[in-house]
């Protein structure tokens, strides 16, 4: 009994997750007197694309809002990059033999890259097919880059947890494939699917789904290799509020309004379907008094959440330079920003990487159980408090 009673509680916090990314929207909707029986489909697809356009005053504001939440972190990993080359040196890192089964990963991403890219005859079908093998030998070769480098590789010592990573990424996809339907900002094209092929399109879709979280997680642990990369953020700004219950119903208000709101002024608010998630989620997880990606930041170590951020960064790169020649891909319409292209994504809408980064980890948490720390190498960076 007392399992089962552990069980569950670790249980609500995923049940609720998916219950208010589901029915809070849907809210939304019937507040702005829509009828949110419309949205409640397989495939879900948007009604139609946002309005892509450029407002500069709003733009502006975007950009400042960025520059002001990373600039302290940039600025405090430079600032600790400087110290260490000019007090140290810089060291260079012991490192081992890439293994084989990373070049076997490495052969099957460039294989699916020109596959990907490159209009031959005969491999249409391929090529629409091309984006999970070419992830799938991505995860494959960064995991062995981490081994090379010394790292605990998730895929090696925790193999079974690594692979529910697979079906778990499928479905937390699904649930941001729901979300935009709200907003219209991502549309795919040449999937060869039609829009009511549920099916088909059901097994198009799980596979390259499948490999999100897989990568950002392999590429999280692969940065935690580099110490640079986090340098100084151990003591940063600590966070540690006088009354943590209150101060997670409170978050937890702010990101339900803010899927709430993204139904009903999706041009304006469209960016809270990135930033209401992981809000909402950890949020439930403080609530429930579980561990989470925050904890330690009440101690002033930002290192793992900074690590998720730049890794989807990262992620988010290679996904839109992947992207842009493939033959079954997507386009973005993004109001007010529409414009300084990098690949298909307005430059601006890579900020939406930021919080997601913080997404698929906690997702992974909830979806796996892994713990949502990253993986670093030679036994530092201990978050047990």
């Amino acid at each position: 009994m007392a399992s089962d009673r552990v069980t569950l509680r670790y249980f609500w916090p995923l049940f609720w997750v998916v219950l208010l990314m589901v029915f809070a929207p849907l809210f939304g909707v019937w507040v702005a007197g829509g009828d949110p029986s419309v949205f409640v489909r397989f495939p879900p697809r948007p009604l139609s694309a946002a309005p892509g356009s450029f407002t500069p005053w709003i733009f502006a504001i975007y950009l400042a809002a960025i520059l002001a939440v990373l600039g302290p972190f940039i600025v405090k990993v430079f600032q600790s990059t400087l110290q260490r080359s000019a007090q140290q040196g810089i060291s260079q890192h012991r490192l081992g033999s890439y293994p084989w089964w990373g070049w076997a990963g490495l052969g099957l991403l460039i294989i699916s890259w020109v596959i990907a890219w490159v209009p031959i005859a005969g491999l249409e079908e391929a090529r629409r097919l091309s984006f999970t093998p070419l992830w799938v030998g991505y995860t494959v070769a960064v995991s062995a880059w981490v081994q090379r480098r010394g790292g605990r590789v998730m895929m090696i010592e925790e193999p079974w947890r690594f692979l529910a990573l697979f079906p778990a990424s499928a479905l937390f996809w699904y649930l941001f494939e729901f979300l935009n339907q709200f907003t219209g900002n991502w549309i795919y094209e040449g999937t060869g699917v039609g829009t009511h092929e549920a099916v088909q399109w059901f097994l198009r879709s799980a596979l390259p789904f499948s490999t999100v979280l897989p990568a950002v997680l392999v590429t999280r642990d692969w940065l935690a290799t580099w110490p640079a990369v986090s340098g100084g953020l151990d003591r940063f700004a600590p966070i540690n509020p006088k009354h943590p219950q209150r101060f997670a119903f409170i978050a937890l208000l702010l990101s339900v309004a803010g899927l709430i709101a993204v139904a009903i002024w999706p041009d304006a608010l469209y960016s809270f379907l990135w930033s209401a998630p992981p809000l909402l989620m950890v949020a439930l997880q403080a609530l429930n008094g579980q561990r989470h990606l925050f904890m330690p930041v009440a101690q002033g170590d930002w290192r793992d959440p900074w690590l998720t951020v730049v890794a989807a960064l990262f992620c988010g790169l290679c996904w839109e330079l992947w992207n842009v020649f493939s033959l079954a891909r997507w386009t973005y319409h993004i109001p007010h920003a529409q414009v300084l292209h990098l690949f298909e994504m307005p430059l601006l809408g890579y900020a939406g990487y930021l919080p997601f980064g913080i997404t698929c980890a906690v997702a992974a948490q909830l979806l796996t159980g892994m713990d949502p720390r990253a993986r670093h190498w030679g036994g530092t960076h201990d978050n047990t408090k």
